[in-house]
């Protein structure tokens, strides 16, 4: 399985910015896509997942409320709608895939996943 994020870039705080991540190869049945941020001298963290088979979400409570994680099964693509971008957003956000069903209390291990796209860089400026 490969994933390809795509998306980020340089915008001012207030603004939006829609990432994608385009799942190619084997595409389990009931999977679990997420991403997750890393901002310099920090560590990973959970953003927001889907459960492919029923759309079932999960935010962190950072960005509840300001982003929207959807997908497309056709396209095999998940899309992580981010408004109202604040500088603390700034990171590489990275897209992650589980290929097996997972509770959505634990969605957000990184652990939990078993593949990782090669990250994009949102930096937002204030």
């Amino acid at each position: 399985v490969q994933l390809q994020a795509s998306g980020g870039g340089l915008v001012q705080a207030g603004d939006s910015l829609r990432l994608s991540c385009a799942a190619s190869g084997r595409i389990f049945s009931r999977p679990i896509m997420g991403w997750f941020r890393q901002a310099p001298g920090k560590e990973r963290e959970f953003v927001s997942a889907v459960r492919w088979s029923d759309r079932s979400t999960s935010y962190s409570n950072s960005v509840k409320g300001r982003f929207t994680i959807s997908r497309d099964s056709a396209k095999n693509t998940v899309y992580l709608q981010m408004n109202s971008l604040k500088p603390e957003d700034t990171a590489v956000y990275y897209c992650a895939l589980r290929a097996n069903n997972l509770a959505l209390g634990s969605v957000g291990q990184p652990e939990m996943y078993d593949y990782w796209g090669q990250g994009t860089l949102v930096t937002v400026s204030s």
